[in-house]
């Protein structure tokens, strides 16, 4: 086993996660996206992961009042939608995440979209992968284009309060599936605000393409490196956390990472237990 110091990890995090240099622009919430590869939108409890919340505004938890200052990433977050200056939806673990235009590609190589966006989700609707609910959608988007809330839900006939929790899991499951996407807002419903939804292909035409020729190892190994590349070092069950993705399939990437020499298992970190992953440059 290989020792490595917690100093080391915690003064590499303060770097990645931009705690030394916190956010404090648009231009800035980009780049920092960009140099990470993809982090969530707000922090998760219990999920090691950078976050824009984190890198403006420190590592405290999410508040409940709207007037906070580190609500400006709410604002940076809406402006941004159908820019195109990154990818936005709720994606790892279904909840908000904000993905580099570089490395949107793998994420939708490891996708359940094939060869037609138009018509695979039949197959997987008959295969019993999408709910009835999911492709009602998809179908009201693919048949009206961009669709708020509010239409889509009626749109799909689910408009009543018995429908809300099966629209909420249909949207989350084509997000995450890389299907749909928030492109916007819309001044809609009690609260003047709702998100205006379209097909991922449609909003990104280049996508499809450019993820064709990634096989799903090259892209879960893309995408641990990456996540490696943001925490320092992490423990298996950390990346399961992360990715949700078949046990044997992440050990897989962690090990030909490992071959590679991108990173280095078998590592104790100081005052922590168990057995550690981390950056090989961490150790050298």
């Amino acid at each position: 086993m290989t020792p490595l110091a917690l100093t080391a990890v915690q003064t590499y995090r303060e770097r990645t996660f931009w705690l030394d240099r916190p956010v404090r622009s648009p231009a800035e919430a980009r780049e920092f996206v960009n140099a990470r590869g993809f982090s969530m939108f707000w922090p998760i409890t219990g999920v090691l992961m950078p976050s824009l919340w984190v890198a403006t505004v420190g590592d405290r938890p999410v508040p409940n009042e709207h007037d906070d200052p580190g609500h400006v990433t709410w604002r940076w977050k809406d402006e941004a939608l159908g820019k195109r200056w990154w990818y936005y939806a709720k994606v790892l673990r279904k909840k908000g995440t904000l993905i580099s235009l570089e490395v949107a590609p793998y994420f939708y190589a490891l996708s359940e979209n094939f060869g037609s966006p138009e018509s695979d989700y039949l197959d997987q609707y008959r295969q019993g992968l999408l709910t009835q609910e999911a492709k009602a959608i998809y179908e009201a988007l693919l048949r009206e284009g961009p669709l708020h809330t509010l239409a889509l839900r009626k749109a799909t006939f689910m408009s009543g309060k018995e429908s809300s929790y099966r629209f909420s899991r249909a949207l989350e499951a084509l997000q995450a599936d890389f299907k749909i996407l928030p492109v916007g807002i819309a001044e809609a419903g009690a609260w003047r605000y709702a998100y205006i939804y379209d097909c991922v292909h449609r909003h990104y035409p280049a996508l499809p393409e450019q993820a064709r020729e990634i096989a799903i190892s090259a892209a879960q190994q893309r995408l641990v490196a990456d996540y490696f590349h943001s925490v320092g070092a992490a423990q298996f069950r950390d990346v399961k956390k992360v990715f949700q993705w078949p046990e044997r399939e992440l050990q897989r990437a962690v090990e030909a990472l490992v071959e590679a020499g991108t990173l280095r298992d078998e590592v104790t970190l100081e005052k922590q237990p168990g057995r550690w992953i981390a950056l090989a440059t961490l150790l050298s």
